[in-house]
């Protein structure tokens, strides 16, 4: 029947062609209708490209023209994976590009070796395109570049069968060091507490229980199996390729379920560049680390402070304030605000513990406001909510603050080196109150009077006192 509905459609074709068309076709195995082809893989890699470099799905999907529940959807269903190369094709492969301009051409009915002079390729490139690319629904072979670029797509996949999958050794290796029980030193079976069923979403409750298993990380699977099986090369995987079967959809090595065994939870993979420079709450746009003036990182010139907190008992805590080029460091009396401890805290009330935000831009203001306008340009912190007043304080001081990115002490070195030397004087895990004003100041000032290798053993409060005089000095411009 479908035989005889062919040659109906077909009737008008010289026969030649037609058996050109069926030699095609018995090449390949049959392909489903594409529907609307997807987009080619020159706009799938821009979009991957674009989410490694941190930026959102949404954001992505606007940049290469397609809608936003397209490129959700490519997203979720690659696990935050790119399941492309992002790597250019080679010359030889023709382009989304090159497709189109054979479709006009053709529509304008150039022949094959005028399309082959224009696009400067070899006729028989162009001959095999539009035998095996052209759309054929209609009956006849009409040249379509978004139909080709699809059948072009198709033809060039090379699956492959996971390892994970193929190998079921491997496979419960991998099964037992994810989602292994947990035992005592007596192998008994040591339970843990009930959890929530995994639901698709990240599975890292907010201050709830989680799942007990010997939850190790694929890189320390992937590690570690070499040393369990060192003779047997089948009993090899990458964590990258566990991450794959996890996150992946279709992979079907490992349940999607495992995710929750993850140190993280989360069901789909992350970038690292989008944890990088993200605003959010607090922290807009203009106040990431990446805004903050060049002159700040190379030390040259004063002015530039890195701050933070200690953190004590009973929610009490110190400011510290380092400057960058000099080491000088100030440290920030908190004290504990009227009614600490005498009434329950109030949810979304004022903080009473010394260092909420309008308590921390006050006493940020009395300590920086005493040094010259010249001496206190930036000021960069942690995430910390304390600074949330941000745009007040820098109005007040006319000191511009900046936060470094999530988890990345190392953006703050010599305030977290700062704050390693003071835990000396305030240990953790005791009462940071106790100590006055004048405590701190004594502190600060033995802290500062130390000789430095980086000063080549002069003191912070030599090389400050040096940025003093350079501003009192006629003639000396100010960068300010």
């Amino acid at each position: 029947m479908v035989t005889a509905d062919w040659s109906k459609k077909t009737s008008d074709v010289p026969e030649g062609l037609r058996r050109q068309w069926r030699a095609d076709r018995a090449l390949r195995p049959a392909m489903r209708s594409p529907g609307r082809p997807d987009p080619s893989r020159v706009v799938q890699r821009q979009f991957w490209r674009l989410i490694a470099t941190g930026v959102t799905t949404v954001e992505a999907s606007l940049a290469v023209g397609v809608s936003w529940p397209v490129g959700t959807r490519w997203f979720r269903h690659a696990g935050g994976m790119p399941p492309i190369s992002l790597a250019e094709p080679a010359g030889r492969y023709l382009t989304f590009e090159e497709r189109e301009e054979i479709a006009i051409l053709r529509a304008k009915g150039a022949g094959v070796r005028q399309i082959a002079r224009s696009l400067q390729r070899d006729p028989s490139t162009i001959s095999r395109e539009l035998r095996r690319n052209a759309a054929t629904r209609s009956g006849r072979q009409d040249y379509r570049a978004t139909v080709a670029q699809w059948k072009a797509q198709q033809a060039a996949k090379r699956p492959k069968v996971a390892k994970l999958v193929t190998n079921d050794r491997l496979r419960e290796y991998v099964q037992e060091r994810l989602d292994g029980t947990l035992r005592g030193a007596d192998g008994t079976v040591v339970a843990g507490p009930g959890a929530a069923e995994w639901k698709g979403r990240k599975m890292k409750p907010h201050r709830a229980d989680r799942h007990w298993a010997t939850a190790w990380s694929p890189q320390q699977i992937s590690h570690r199996i070499r040393l369990d099986f060192p003779d047997d090369e089948s009993m090899r995987i990458s964590h990258d390729a566990i991450y794959q079967a996890l996150f992946i959809q279709g992979r079907g090595a490992l349940k999607r379920e495992l995710v929750a065994c993850l140190r993280t939870g989360r069901a789909l993979r992350e970038p690292r560049a989008r944890a990088r420079n993200k605003p959010q709450g607090h922290v807009t746009a203009d106040v990431v680390l990446s805004e903050r003036p060049a002159e700040a990182a190379d030390r040259a010139v004063p002015g530039h402070w890195e701050g933070d907190l200690i953190i004590g008992t009973g929610r009490s805590a110190i400011g510290t304030l380092v400057e960058r080029a000099s080491r000088s460091t100030l440290l920030v009396h908190l004290p504990r605000l009227e009614g600490w401890g005498e009434r329950p805290p109030v949810k979304n009330g004022p903080s009473l513990g010394g260092y909420g935000a309008v308590a921390m831009n006050a006493a940020l203001t009395v300590s920086m406001t005493q040094l010259p306008e010249q001496l206190r340009k930036t000021l960069t912190w942690d995430r910390g909510k304390e600074l949330s007043g941000h745009a007040q304080f820098a109005l007040d001081t006319g000191t511009k603050v900046y936060f470094a990115d999530p988890h990345t002490p190392w953006q703050r070195p010599t305030n977290e080196n700062t704050n390693g030397l003071l835990r000396q004087y305030f240990p953790k895990g005791t009462d940071l109150s106790r100590w006055s004003a004048e405590d701190l100041e004594a502190v600060a000032l033995a802290i500062n009077n130390r000789p430095r290798k980086i000063l080549r053993w002069k003191t912070p409060a030599e090389v400050f006192e040096e940025q003093l005089r350079s501003l009192q000095q006629p003639g000396v411009a100010s960068t300010g």
